[in-house]
């Protein structure tokens, strides 16, 4: 029987899917006595005689019968490929690859992160070691400041801890960095409450006699020294210090109208007692106020008294000898409040003054009655009708609240932004700008003269509320849109 040669091409074609390019397979002539297999070696048709190399892949039989019809018998292997298994091979290659990108943007996130308190801690490390290198000049508040930037970066390392999946070494050796922070902190507070204040007084101290000590040695004649505190043996005031911020009130932002200052008593001139009396957000009505033994009760909030009263009205309070004074609310009465008692003591009517905003300070209202303390006692600034909005200034006896002697001026006082009294001295102030106010008129009840000024007085805020000169320190205590300033005051010196 002959092999068939379409036998041999029907059967490449049924083999072509499965073996691939059929123009790598070699046809191979068949002889008349050949049986033929497809080679597995190389896919392509092969002799099987007996100097081939090559397996049978698929073996195959052809013939013709005596009819002349070619028949055909293919044995083929098992060659169907898994597409559903590659299938599951690259959706879970795909899977693999997204959870690797999340993963990947959550590292990348927790290194900002990283970095981004790495910076921050590096920051408070430079800190913490100049107030170790540099401890007579921090105080308690430096502390507080320092203390709460620390716990906040403790919660920021334990919520990064919480989140980040995998090694935390490095989280938890900045953890640890924190809390051994914490506990240098707490011990240079301990250090500071033991000695440090101490230090610094000496200190100052020290400076005040090395400065006494040159001055008696030094072959020039000594250098005129500022008048003795209480002692109004001077010209007047002549210059002004930068403002020294003290603290924001207590009550806050808000709170922009007020009065502040240090009581001040002619016999017993150092005593220290500091009030703050701001007034509530409508910027009149006086209910609240506090007072200090020190100034650094006062700068952290601590150790205060505080009172209430249901009568007092504008920012014009002044402290003198342990009593307070005030303008009654909603009139043209003048009060005197015992600290101690918190109690009216003495309330009269302040004899043709005008109130209730009728010629108030410029950009502060409610202001009206304006006291005042120096030297020489305690006085009232305020108007009337009869002097047109003029100032008018009256000395007081501050036990009877009487008025003594009254002067008047030719300033207008809507035009003048506040006052303060200095050695039987009016100065007035005006705006120049945001930043700058002016000291720019003078009245002297000591001769009955009144000129101009331009001293330039550095300022916090926009707007001044009050002004409280203090004789004892020669300082002005400021309030500035909520926020305490002080300034040191500057003399001319009198020929002696």
């Amino acid at each position: 029987m002959r092999p068939c040669l379409s036998c041999l091409m029907a059967l490449l074609l049924l083999l072509s899917p499965a073996a691939g390019n059929l123009g790598d397979l070699e046809l191979m002539t068949p002889s008349s006595d050949s049986s033929f297999f497809l080679g597995s070696g190389s896919g392509s048709l092969s002799s099987s005689d007996s100097h081939s190399g090559s397996q049978p892949f698929s073996n195959f039989t052809g013939s013709m019968d005596d009819r002349g019809t070619c028949q055909c018998n293919v044995a083929l292997p098992d060659t169907t490929f898994p597409v559903v298994r590659v299938e599951q091979l690259e959706f879970t290659a795909h899977i693999l690859t997204q959870t690797f990108e999340t993963e990947l943007s959550k590292v990348r996130e927790y290194v900002q992160l990283i970095e981004v308190y790495e910076k921050r801690f590096y920051n408070l490390t430079a800190r913490v070691e100049i107030m170790e290198k540099n401890s007579i000049y921090y105080s308690k508040l430096d502390f507080e400041l320092i203390k709460i930037e620390v716990k906040e970066m403790e919660k920021l390392i334990i919520q990064l801890k919480k989140g980040f999946v995998g090694s935390s070494e490095v989280v938890d050796r900045l953890e640890v960095e924190i809390r051994n922070m914490t506990l240098l902190v707490e011990k240079l507070e301990t250090l500071d409450k033991n000695n440090v204040l101490s230090i610094r007084r000496e200190i100052l101290a020290l400076k005040n006699r090395l400065k006494e000590c040159e001055a008696s040695k030094s072959e020039n004649p000594p250098a005129i020294l500022p008048p003795a505190p209480g002692n109004c043996s001077h010209g007047g005031v002549v210059n002004i210090s930068k403002p020294f911020v003290v603290q924001l009130n207590w009550k806050g932002f808000a709170y922009k109208y007020g009065a502040w200052g240090r009581g001040y008593s002619p016999e017993n001139p150092d005593e220290v007692l500091y009030w703050v009396a701001p007034l509530n957000t409508d910027g009149r009505y006086l209910q609240y106020y506090r007072l200090y033994n020190t100034l650094d009760d006062l700068q952290l909030y601590t150790n205060y008294r505080e009172y209430q009263v249901y009568y007092g009205q504008g920012s014009g309070t002044a402290v003198y000898k342990n009593n307070m004074y005030i303008n009654f609310y909603n009139s043209q009465n003048i009060a005197k409040v015992n600290l101690t008692t918190n109690t009216v003591t003495v309330s009269r009517a302040l004899p043709d003054a005008a109130y209730n905003n009728r010629f108030s300070y410029a950009n502060v209202e409610w202001q009206d009655i304006d006291f005042a303390v120096d030297e020489n006692g305690l006085w009232v600034v305020y108007a009337t009708e009869a002097s047109t909005g003029n100032m008018v200034i009256s000395k007081l006896n501050d036990t009877t609240l009487e008025v003594i002697d009254t002067w008047q001026t030719r300033q207008y006082k809507p035009s003048v932004s506040n006052s303060f009294m200095v050695c039987g001295v009016l100065y007035a102030t005006r705006t120049l700008n945001t930043r700058k106010e002016e000291i720019f008129y003078y009245f002297d009840t000591n001769t009955g003269k009144e000129g101009s000024l331009s001293i330039t007085m550095s300022k916090m805020q926009e707007r001044v509320q009050s002004i409280n000169y203090h004789p004892f320190e020669q300082k002005l205590f400021v309030y500035n849109d909520g926020y305490l300033l002080y300034y040191d005051l500057t003399f001319l010196q009198k020929p002696q």
